[in-house]
């Protein structure tokens, strides 16, 4: 997976966020396509891992720029892609930098980035979402309300760990199924995004924090 990863990206940075080096990929349709006929019945997910998407990268810009949010703190960043927002908080100081993601190539991606950019990254996988995981003082969720029935499921997980007192924030892009309430806006960001991608040049990118349970 790793030989597979570094042959069809290209190590850059992401539009607001030059700190961080990434394996991104440089051809959207291309790599879709290798994706599904090199790992053919790896029951593998599309590649979002090969791409820094506007609300990971609003995560990351907002904690480089404010450390002190997950210095010494236990951080997860989940439905991480390919972990920008984990690298981030590496960056910053955290005590611990996790990344979660179902994708096992987006699992090997996160290793190879947190590589590049010299820091530590550890895999820690959610396997019960009917539960609150205690294991980290901050969730970090970038651009993960794109599909309402999974919206639905990570919103009420969040909600479990917030009422254990995890911090919770979020990163949204203006997606469909992303929860317009119990969300406290803290920044936004500007955020440049390819065609391939997206239906326009730039997203709008706010980070808020998950402050109601109910």
């Amino acid at each position: 997976m790793a030989a597979f990863i570094r042959a069809n990206t290209v190590a850059t940075t992401a539009s607001i966020v030059p700190e961080i080096t990434l394996q991104l990929a440089t051809e959207v349709t291309p790599l879709w396509h290798l994706t599904e006929e090199r790992l053919k019945g790896g029951d593998l997910p599309p590649p979002f891992w090969a791409f820094a998407w506007p609300g990971g990268q609003g995560l990351a810009r907002y904690i480089l720029d404010n450390p002190g949010v997950v210095r010494n703190k236990r951080v997860m960043d989940f439905a991480a892609g390919g972990g920008i927002a984990a690298i981030a908080a590496a960056k910053a100081g955290a005590s611990l930098a996790m990344a979660d993601d179902i994708d096992q190539l987006a699992q090997t991606s996160v290793f190879i980035n947190a590589a590049l950019n010299h820091v530590d990254v550890s895999i820690e996988r959610v396997m019960d979402m009917g539960k609150p995981f205690t294991g980290a003082d901050i969730i970090l969720l970038g651009d993960g309300c794109y599909q309402q029935a999974m919206s639905i499921t990570i919103m009420r997980w969040l909600k479990l760990c917030a009422g254990k007192g995890v911090r919770v924030l979020i990163a949204d892009p203006g997606r469909a199924y992303q929860p317009k309430e119990g969300i406290t806006e803290i920044m936004r960001y500007e955020v440049p995004t390819s065609r391939d991608l997206e239906d326009r040049e730039s997203r709008t990118v706010v980070v808020g924090e998950l402050t109601s349970v109910v």
